[in-house]
């Protein structure tokens, strides 16, 4: 996963897009069942905001455009070579500067490494849906301070900026599990994938996303996070979604 992109360049966005999204609630919505408009999350569009043109970033917006979501990635005018790879990696997304990804989009994913999460604007990311799909590596992001005493990485992540609507999500498993084990909805090798968080709107979105991405969404309350890391029963092994409720139930009992 690559450092975010940044640029001084003001949105420039079409504001009939923020008064749809603005228009339709969630208020349908239960954990783990569809909203009876079809849409999904606080928001019936389907605009999916990328921050981190990596492995994760260019696979997720593979998936989402497969599904018939618009990605938008963030591109900064100053790396050319990485507009140019998302280019030929998305194509069909549109790459623009990070305040206009968030700003035109009802659900961002963070694809960074987690060392590089407070170079991005998180104040801007305030009332927004937010993945945080990023882990704490540590031959990649090193002692980081504050996270070690977190109850999950999660947990310091959102202690940046507590207006973002954030959801663990899409951190246990790999770019190419992401690909290989995307399935459509009832088909029985179908992977699950954890949403960790105590907002239910919020949470309730993502598990539209991860379902329209071709995985079956556990929901989850944002304690149980930190039994989506490293070293858990759930972190890289496919389970479905009775195995991850099991894995995270026995994450529980060890810790």
């Amino acid at each position: 996963m690559e450092a975010p992109c940044r640029s001084g360049s003001p949105p420039t966005l079409a504001i009939r897009d923020a008064e749809r999204c603005g228009r339709r609630s969630i208020s349908g919505a239960t954990p783990g069942n569809a909203r009876p408009d079809g849409g999904v999350g606080p928001c019936v569009g389907k605009r999916l905001g990328i921050i981190g043109a990596g492995k994760v970033g260019t696979t997720l917006g593979r998936l989402a455009l497969a599904a018939g979501w618009e990605v938008r990635v963030c591109a900064s005018p100053s790396r050319p070579l990485q507009a140019m790879i998302v280019e030929t990696l998305l194509p069909g997304a549109q790459l623009l500067p990070e305040a206009e990804v968030v700003a035109a989009s009802d659900i961002v994913v963070l694809a960074v490494p987690l060392s590089k999460a407070t170079t991005v604007d998180l104040a801007g990311l305030s009332g927004k849906v937010v993945v945080d799909a990023m882990n704490h590596w540590y031959p990649v992001d090193g002692d980081l301070p504050g996270v070690g005493e977190a109850r999950s990485s999660s947990h310091w992540v959102a202690s940046l900026n507590p207006a973002m609507r954030l959801v663990k999500s899409l951190n246990h498993l790999g770019y190419h599990d992401m690909e290989t084990d995307a399935r459509p909805a009832g088909d029985p090798e179908r992977r699950a994938v954890g949403a960790a968080s105590d907002d239910v709107e919020a949470r309730a979105a993502v598990a539209g996303l991860l379902d329209d991405l071709g995985f079956d969404p556990v929901e989850l309350p944002a304690a149980d996070g930190r039994h989506l890391e490293g070293d858990t029963p759930v972190f890289g092994r496919w389970v479905d979604a009775e195995g991850l409720r099991v894995a995270v139930e026995r994450s529980r009992a060890r810790r």
